[in-house]
């Protein structure tokens, strides 16, 4: 059956929102059993397990002076937002940690023009600002705010603030790579640290267990999942989307992931207002503006 080429690129722009927005629950799926370090780190694992045949390729194409900086680049694009992502859940219902995930090309933005000589017009700084009320928004209409509700949700910006220092790094320093090369060798440097959280967490102590529970396997299972899908087969769609159809239009994705994520979270029990999707499209409003005459 003949597919036409714009058919093809919004089955995977579908495809990579689904995948992306899904990962939230299956954080929370995989911590029913398992602590928020093992799942992070059983994603890294197995994201990088998937990408490892890769690896040995792109260090041979690799620049030995660029090694370090996609080193860099697994550890603010991957590692880290994993890690946070998953001790913020602990606290956050997935679906709000789908909405704070928004504001990565707001945070790219602005990383951009403070550190990196990005030229921004008046209407990505508009964007900026809009995306900035609707976050503050966001946290006023929940009402009843604690300290640690709201330290917690800092650990989702924390991490979009690691993916936006990232996308600036690559674009500046890494212009001539492929994309499959750093993330291949990337997540390949990523392997040892995650395979220490597992044994410094008493992972592998309970894998050769004789009494580990169905919920645990259900858990590690999840995780995996995270792994190969929300991170390997998502990075790979990504790339794909990019050179199909352009970075804008991979770009939009951002607005499909909250959605499917507040799906998720009705689905499996939690709770989100209309008050809180109205900040959620003022967000998506200042990503509109951000994204708004910018060049694939």
């Amino acid at each position: 059956m003949f597919i036409s080429p714009r058919l093809l690129n919004w089955l995977l722009f579908v495809s990579l929102a689904l995948i992306w927005g899904s990962s939230f629950i299956l954080m929370k799926a995989g911590m029913q059993s398992l602590s928020a370090y093992q799942v992070a780190a059983i994603r890294m694992l197995s994201g990088g397990l998937i990408l490892l045949p890769f690896a040995w390729k792109s260090f041979r194409e690799i620049p030995p002076n660029k090694i370090w900086l996609i080193i860099l680049s697994g550890f603010l694009g991957s590692f880290f937002p994993a890690f946070l992502f998953c001790i913020a859940e602990t606290k956050i219902d997935s679906s709000l940690a789908g909405i704070l995930n928004a504001l990565t090309p707001l945070f790219t933005i602005s990383i951009g023009a403070l550190f990196f000589q990005l030229q921004v017009t008046a209407t990505k700084i508009a964007g900026v600002v809009l995306g900035f009320i609707g976050l503050c928004l966001l946290f006023i209409v929940r009402g009843n705010l604690d300290f640690s509700y709201l330290s917690y949700s800092f650990l989702v910006i924390l991490a979009t603030l690691c993916y936006g220092i990232n996308v600036n790094m690559v674009a500046r320093h890494l212009k001539g790579i492929g994309s499959v090369s750093i993330a291949s060798f990337a997540f390949a440097c990523l392997i040892p640290p995650s395979l220490f959280i597992l044994w410094k967490t008493g992972y592998f102590t309970d894998f050769s267990s004789t009494s580990i529970s169905t919920t645990w396997w259900m858990s590690t299972f999840a995780s995996i999942i995270l792994g190969v899908m929300g991170t390997a087969l998502a990075s790979i769609i990504f790339y794909m989307l990019v050179k199909r159809a352009g970075t804008l239009f991979a770009s939009l994705v951002t607005y499909g992931i909250p959605f499917v994520a507040i799906g998720w979270g009705l689905l499996f029990g939690e709770s989100i207002s209309i008050l809180q999707i109205a900040c959620l499209l003022i967000i998506l409003a200042g990503v509109y503006l951000v994204n708004r005459n910018k060049k694939a």
